[in-house]
């Protein structure tokens, strides 16, 4: 075969350092961006934050004159407040909130001119359970071996403040070199129970039951009952065989309504009430509110990075001149606005998607869930004219500020159930009519799945019995038989 050259026109698409950094871009959440613009304004010295017109200097700050000064020296209490209320500077190893505290953050909202509170003060305990249990064990009179005992116990507490093994277990834990007797480590246990919380350092729900329990009054209504019930009938309560329990404890159906609701109310996870675990706040990217009839959305001001270009170091690249400094200030500059053009091109692309949400489902936010459509990322990408994959982008780990709550845009996009009427349901919808059928339910007889499956089935909606278990169990709803109560 000869060859030869042939020359050939056609179109690609070739990606860009350009085009990857606007897709880069687009796919971060709000605080991954606020760290990508962190590290811009690091590497590039063009870049900078626009923080509005430019503050007085000092110099123009009227000067002391010697009355005030005198005034200052009369009255040395208020210049001592004045110093403990602002330092002149802060230590190089704290922030501003080490030092004052902000309360809750407060976003404005541009539709009233008020504020919107979408977080909370953090009032999380810096004591955790095991930090709790071992301040008690220190204060109290353990020998040098209960204590290394006691230490070992408490190191297999889990967080809901259960004892993780037995005594058996904590035995081989010390090791067989040291000379103790199981009956010392069992005595040291049940030392550690009567510590606070109450209920804690049991094997399981029955044992931590039975301890809380025992610090009731015992002139309590209904307490010797209980007892009775934890002791020797709780695989009856655990299964629910209400009629059972009544004729084993001998009491009526409303007497044994009244045993129960001693027991419900103690807590079956004591070592909760020290979970320092900090609540994590979800800051939304778009707000949508309702304004003149019309559901409207707008760009969150506070999650939008507010970058400039640098007046004094562009001013500074000399056309026309190759040398390497004012190469430097030039390379910096044209990457300086590839960013804030890819920034631009994520704000109109996100607000693109999110207005298109809302005239889909307007239902949803004037009447709830029930009244959700099916839709997929197809319908969007088509009413934008974007790629799917743009769609995925943007949806994911994107939310969305709502008179009825904060919602990832992914909440919005749901599979569809077929009408006997040759509609669409949204699974969301059948989500939330699930959740209301067991809202309406007799506690004595709940609704099995096959039971609501007819029920969806009379409202015109086919859903097999399969699939209101798979719907229930994403609700976390337990199954009939566990759901059942007393009347």
């Amino acid at each position: 075969m000869k060859q030869s050259l042939q020359l050939k026109i056609g179109q690609s698409l070739t990606m860009t350092p350009q085009l990857q950094q606007a897709i880069r871009l687009l796919q971060l959440s709000t605080l991954e961006l606020q760290t990508e613009v962190q590290e811009a304004l690091e590497s590039n010295p063009m870049l900078e934050q626009d923080e509005g017109p430019a503050q007085e200097s000092s110099d123009s700050e009227p000067e002391i004159n010697g009355n005030d000064r005198d005034k200052e020296k009369d009255n040395p209490v208020n210049a001592e407040q004045n110093n403990d209320n602002l330092p002149d500077e802060l230590p190089v190893d704290s922030s501003w909130e080490d030092v004052f505290d902000t309360g809750a953050t407060s976003l404005s909202a541009p539709e009233t001119g008020g504020s919107r509170d979408i977080m909370e003060a953090i009032t999380v305990s810096g004591e955790n359970l095991h930090d709790h249990l071992t301040w008690q064990v220190e204060l109290t009179n353990f020998s040098d071996t209960d204590k290394l005992i006691a230490h070992t116990i408490i190191d297999s507490i889990d967080e809901d403040g259960y004892l993780t093994v037995g005594a058996e277990g904590i035995l081989k834990t010390l090791g067989s070199g040291m000379e103790i007797e199981l009956d010392e480590i069992e005595a040291v246990i049940h030392r550690i129970q009567q510590l606070d919380p109450v209920g804690i350092c049991a094997r399981d729900l029955r044992e931590s039951l039975q301890l809380q329990l025992q610090q009731f009054d015992p002139g309590t209504p209904w307490l010797k009952q209980a007892k009775t019930l934890l002791r020797d009938y709780f695989s009856l309560l655990s299964n629910r065989d209400y009629t059972r329990l009544a004729s084993k404890l001998r009491l009526a159906k409303d007497e044994l309504q009244h045993v129960i609701h001693l027991i419900q109310t103690m807590n079956p996870r004591p070592g909760s009430l020290y979970n320092t675990t900090e609540p994590e706040y979800i800051v939304p990217d778009v707000y949508v509110f309702k304004k003149n009839d019309r559901w409207q959305v707008e760009l969150n001001p506070d999650s939008m990075p507010k970058l400039r270009i640098n007046s004094m170091y562009a001013g500074m690249i000399k056309r026309g001149s190759n040398s390497k400094d004012n190469n430097y200030l030039r390379d910096n500059l044209q990457e300086a606005r590839w960013f804030l053009k890819s920034l631009q091109s994520r704000h109109e692309t996100l607000l693109k998607v999110a207005t298109s949400i809302v005239e889909r489902q307007h239902g949803f936010f004037d009447y709830g869930e029930e009244a959700m459509k099916p839709m997929v990322l197809r319908s969007i990408a088509e009413t934008i004219e974007m790629h799917e994959s743009t769609v995925s982008r943007v949806t994911t780990r994107k939310y969305m500020h709502t008179p009825r709550g904060i919602y990832e845009f992914k909440y919005f996009f749901s599979s569809h159930v077929s009408t006997e009427a040759g509609g669409e349901c949204s699974a969301t919808a059948i989500r939330a009519i699930i959740k209301k059928l067991v809202a309406a339910e007799n506690p004595a007889k709940p609704l099995s799945d096959s039971k609501m499956a007819s029920v969806l089935a009379d409202k015109g909606i086919n859903v097999a019995r399969r699939t209101i278990a798979k719907y229930r169990e994403s609700l976390s709803i337990s199954p009939s038989n566990e759901r059942k109560r007393l009347a």
